[in-house]
């Protein structure tokens, strides 16, 4: 298998057709994801990005990759990193984080559900029995990503999610019949005022597999453990189904996300016109009071 330049592939992109060495291959995963920023203005002339780097192979992956637009565009980039206190999992991320931005020369900045929160998600697992440790980690890392990225002067905070991620989340909440969560994932926020920074997504339309490709390629060092409390069966049901789809149609993927893309400035709109501020703590909700204020007060 050889790519169109003459050189050996080491990938082949069932849905374009495309077979490219290591060379075009990285050529490409630049454009594509400069060709999403430019599409929607998601990174514009000095602003400070925060990236939401976990230590895994995407956000890992992001980082590198805007590093290396950064060097060509005016802005600048902060790694951001939430502790959530998993002992023998989260220590070990952090610190392949720390090794990435000293490489690249990039600050890191690490908050803690225990510093910042009070509880740390072991301590949250052996309490809680009626809500999965998911359920309380996706609220509280959403909250102080939103936060210390504000505290910090980011004019967006940038996450790591893929095309995968992108069309599975669109299909769960679908089927879940969740209107506030689907106008949650667009590539961009249309909300946004003081206290609420703008996320952006500059890897949704690249398949989980090119990042791994990527980061291999790259000699990116990533942390490929998986957290200890995942519960995700349902979004493994759903990942399954969408593979064995593209599988048959391999454009299914692609398809579904321009479909979301379609309708999702309206379903924006309208969920911006819901967004308040937590009676409690002041930060953006849609609800009296924020589910981080709500979950801290069972614990």
């Amino acid at each position: 298998m050889y790519c169109k330049c003459g050189k050996k592939a080491i990938i082949f992109r069932r849905y374009s057709g495309e077979k490219l060495c290591e060379r075009c291959f990285n050529k490409s995963m630049i454009e594509r994801v400069k060709k999403v920023i430019r599409k929607y203005s998601l990174i514009e002339k000095n602003d400070l990005v925060g990236v939401a780097v976990s230590g895994g192979k995407d956000s890992l992956v992001l980082l590198h990759i805007l590093k290396k637009l950064s060097e060509n565009y005016p802005f600048d980039l902060i790694a951001i990193t939430i502790d959530e206190g998993i002992k023998g999992y989260r220590d070990k991320t952090i610190e392949i984080v720390k090794k990435n931005c000293k490489l690249l020369g990039i600050e890191s900045k690490v908050y803690s559900f225990k510093k910042e929160l009070g509880h740390s998600m072991d301590e949250i697992a052996k309490k809680e029995r009626k809500l999965s440790p998911c359920s309380y980690c996706g609220v509280f890392r959403r909250y102080l990503l939103n936060k210390k990225t504000r505290e910090l002067g980011c004019n967006k905070v940038a996450m790591g999610h893929n095309l995968d991620d992108e069309v599975q989340t669109i299909l769960m909440n679908f089927l879940r019949g969740d209107v506030s969560r689907f106008g949650r994932t667009g590539s961009y926020y249309l909300y946004s005022d003081g206290r609420f920074v703008p996320r952006i997504k500059p890897l949704r339309e690249v398949p989980e597999k090119e990042n791994v490709v990527y980061a291999l390629s790259n000699n990116i060092e990533v942390g490929f453990s998986r957290c200890p409390y995942a519960g995700e069966a349902y979004r493994n049901n759903i990942r399954e189904f969408l593979n064995k789809m593209e599988l048959e149609q391999p454009t299914t993927k692609y398809s579904l996300l321009r479909s979301y893309d379609k309708i999702y400035p309206l379903i924006a709109k309208n969920l911006a016109k819901k967004v308040r501020y937590c009676e409690r703590c002041g930060e953006p909700t849609i609800e009296d009071i924020c589910k981080t204020c709500e979950f801290l007060e069972k614990l």
